[in-house]
């Protein structure tokens, strides 16, 4: 008997893609637009926008890296696991860099402007929006494409010559 040639998506690909949007839609919504939009309410001091930033970004950071474990559970139980695991390394990366350096160094420059203290200029907001814009493409990218890529087509079983 001859299997059918498509078989639909994994449930586990399935879910992966709806969490990669999910991260997407989280990673625009607080770092590319609720953030950068607060600057903007006259009524906020910097000191006290600052510090709401710095309490969002703790939450933001903790949503992440637990959507990232969830996606390396998820992996494990994929029918693909190396194109899962290659596609999960570029935002894990860089939730990584940014959990464990960059949101430190940035917490230490609030710390010093809301102590009367005016830091160097520095580049370090400017690294963290790009790598935000490049995980937001990123995650973008896998959720669309394993959305959009249909049914896995699955190799036909051939009968043995009789």
């Amino acid at each position: 008997m001859v299997s059918p040639s498509f078989a639909p998506r994994d449930k586990v690909e399935r879910l992966g893609a709806k969490l990669y949007l999910l991260w997407a839609g989280l990673s625009i919504g607080v770092a590319l637009l609720a953030t950068p939009a607060k600057f903007l309410a006259p009524s906020l001091t910097l000191s006290v926008a600052l510090d709401v930033g710095q309490h969002t970004f703790r939450v933001y950071n903790g949503v992440e890296l637990a959507l990232l474990v969830v996606l390396l559970v998820l992996g494990a139980k994929s029918k693909w696991r190396k194109r899962w695991f290659l596609g999960v390394l570029v935002p894990g990366a860089i939730i990584l860099v940014q959990t464990f350096w960059l949101i430190s160094v940035l917490d230490l420059r609030v710390l010093a402007i809301q102590a009367g203290h005016s830091p160097p200029p520095s580049h370090l907001h400017a690294i963290y929006i790009t790598a935000e814009v490049f995980k937001v493409l990123w995650l973008l990218f896998l959720g669309l494409g394993d959305l959009f890529r249909g049914p896995v087509k699955r190799p036909r079983r051939t009968e043995p010559a009789r």
